[in-house]
């Protein structure tokens, strides 16, 4: 390189330098606004994202609760299923200690395992249903008998001919009752 090469040109003043200083400071002010726009697209991308894990979220919640409902109704189904072919055997005692009282044979063993599956009953939440004297409720009575008396009002229920049960506010077996029908006392017509 020549001295001449190597010597500072100077540089005029109002000319394409003050253009390209500008252009300069332009430039940096562009970055910035890209660098927010940016900012404002990943702000909104990362709305959205919380927005889907939330309903993801709420959507395992109640896949969760569905679950653990279907497991709690097919739990208590089988419960059901098992206490009603209990209650069979259960109804076999309750009669031979009838019979045995009614020949007056001492029954306290039977008493004693009554008592015991009476304690099961509980444990699992199953309960008898009272029925005589009640008015007849299709949901918890099964009428097998009507008799005719007019000292009662309509659909009373007279008998309990087989004790029903209720096991987690669901019947599981429904009382066998014989209800009483108002005898009319004229026949229209006669």
């Amino acid at each position: 390189m020549s001295e001449e090469e190597s010597k500072e040109v100077p540089i005029p003043v109002g000319s394409e330098c003050e253009s390209n200083n500008l252009s300069l400071e332009e430039e940096s002010e562009s970055p910035s606004e890209e660098l927010k726009e940016l900012l404002s697209q990943e702000k909104e991308k990362s709305k959205e994202y919380e927005l889907k894990l939330k309903h993801t979220l709420a959507d395992f919640q109640n896949l969760e609760k569905k679950t653990n409902s279907e497991i709690q109704n097919r739990v208590n189904t089988k419960i059901d299923q098992l206490m009603i072919e209990f209650l069979q055997i259960y109804d076999d005692f309750v009669r031979a200690k009838e019979v045995f009282s009614k020949k007056n044979i001492n029954t306290e063993g039977l008493d004693s395992i009554l008592k015991n599956m009476n304690s099961l009953f509980s444990k699992n939440d199953v309960s008898p249903i009272d029925a005589l004297g009640e008015i007849f409720d299709p949901k918890f009575h099964e009428a097998i008998s009507v008799i005719d008396d007019p000292t009662l009002d309509e659909n009373t229920i007279t008998k309990e001919i087989r004790k029903g049960y209720i096991s987690q506010n669901r019947v599981i077996r429904p009382t066998l009752v014989e209800i009483s029908n108002k005898q009319k006392s004229e026949q229209v017509g006669e």
